[in-house]
């Protein structure tokens, strides 16, 4: 059928196979899918996101980044071609300008509604923590702990981010802050085993053996046979040395 002939249901059918088979890793079969949608249906964002996608594994930067411009040209709030955008000027060297990118669609998703969406939220948030990991990976923790903290005010997945948050402290080397935050993340969250563990191994490296050993015994009353609170109790029996967090 050409493109020009094809009715409502089957653009909506050549959609879902492209975004299968993008899906799936098999842009080759994608990119000939989206090249047809583009023809007579120029309005999609998510077309265009996953065409700039395809041009970015490619190594065609710059149709990447012209191809997600015009993805939030159509939708300012479409997130995952805004986040899209950012990695690769993060790639380029030009952060503060992929920063904006971000931010500005966070705007315009604030005045999109003004009514909190739990689910836009979950998903901003999760955007949020997707540019956190991008700017610890390149070691800009500030920008990070930034990032982490926007998501901590949108999610519900408190503990986990929290984690993040402590982990960014602990690279700065600022360890006071980093203890701090993980008793306040204990008392919050006193089944969050991770937490429990880092604080551990942050009272080990600080001499103070017996709390140590009290948070990794208190992992193993839930957990009888966890690996690593059984290692960490080990080390403590037969080290005197220091380990690093």
């Amino acid at each position: 059928m050409s493109s020009s002939k094809m009715g409502r249901s089957d653009i909506k059918e050549l959609l879902d196979t492209a975004r299968d088979h993008f899906r799936e890793g098999n842009y080759r079969i994608a990119e000939s899918l989206l090249q047809q949608l583009l023809m007579v249906d120029a309005k999609n964002p998510e077309v265009f996101h996953m065409m700039a996608t395809i041009f970015y594994d490619q190594g065609k930067f710059n149709k990447a980044i012209k191809t997600f411009r015009r993805a939030l040209e159509i939708d300012p709030t479409y997130t995952d071609a805004s986040v899209g955008l950012s990695i690769i000027l993060n790639d380029l060297g030009r952060y503060e300008e992929g920063k904006k990118v971000f931010v500005d669609a966070q705007e315009a998703l604030a005045r999109k509604s003004t009514e909190a969406d739990p689910y836009l939220q979950e998903k901003l948030a999760t955007k949020h923590d997707e540019l956190g990991e991008l700017y610890f990976q390149y070691k800009r923790y500030d920008e990070a702990l930034e990032q982490y903290n926007k998501a901590l005010s949108l999610s519900s997945r408190k503990a986990e981010l929290k984690m993040k948050v402590v982990e960014c402290f602990i690279k700065k080397d600022d360890e006071p802050r980093a203890m701090k935050e993980l008793k306040v993340l204990v008392q919050e969250y006193p089944q969050f085993v991770p937490a429990r563990l880092k604080l551990g191994l942050m009272y080990f490296n600080s001499k103070n053996t017996i709390a140590a050993v009290e948070q990794w015994e208190t992992v193993l009353l839930r957990d009888p046979e966890h690996p690593v609170a059984l290692k960490y109790l080990q080390m403590a029996q037969e080290s005197g040395s220091t380990l690093l967090a």
